[in-house]
């Protein structure tokens, strides 16, 4: 069992950064895909990052170039520095995880086959 622990969330001005941080604990190791999701009001949840065990990344278009992925397999900790942050942004950003010895699930697919999931840490743009 796997169980991942999100934090770094919080209320910023457009324009301004903020890190979140996702702790991983339990039967977990570089074999995974990790994954950031989000899911404003009133939208779906959609794929925003990930980053597999070889360490090739994919970004969501709306973000590339503002956020970056990143992940301390020490510390068995996940990052998304967020940069550049737009109110449309806000969402409550969820961490996610999957077992696999191949590349990260599409981002398209928006997380629908990550097994585990932490509680989400909430992002909020102010225009």
């Amino acid at each position: 069992q796997v169980q991942l622990v999100e934090s770094g969330g919080g209320s910023v001005q457009a324009g301004g950064s903020l890190r979140l941080s996702c702790v991983a604990s339990g039967y977990i190791d570089s074999t995974y895909c990790m994954g950031w999701f989000r899911q404003g009001p009133g939208k779906e949840r959609e794929g925003v990052a990930d980053i597999d065990n070889d360490g090739r990344i994919f970004y969501a278009d709306s973000v590339k170039g503002r956020f970056t992925i990143s992940k301390d397999n020490a510390k068995n900790t996940l990052y998304l520095q967020m940069n550049s942050l737009e109110p449309e942004d806000t969402a409550m950003y969820y961490c996610a995880a999957e077992p696999t010895s191949g590349p990260c699930p599409p981002l398209r697919w928006n997380g629908a086959t990550f097994h585990y999931w932490g509680q989400g840490t909430q992002v909020t743009v102010s225009s």
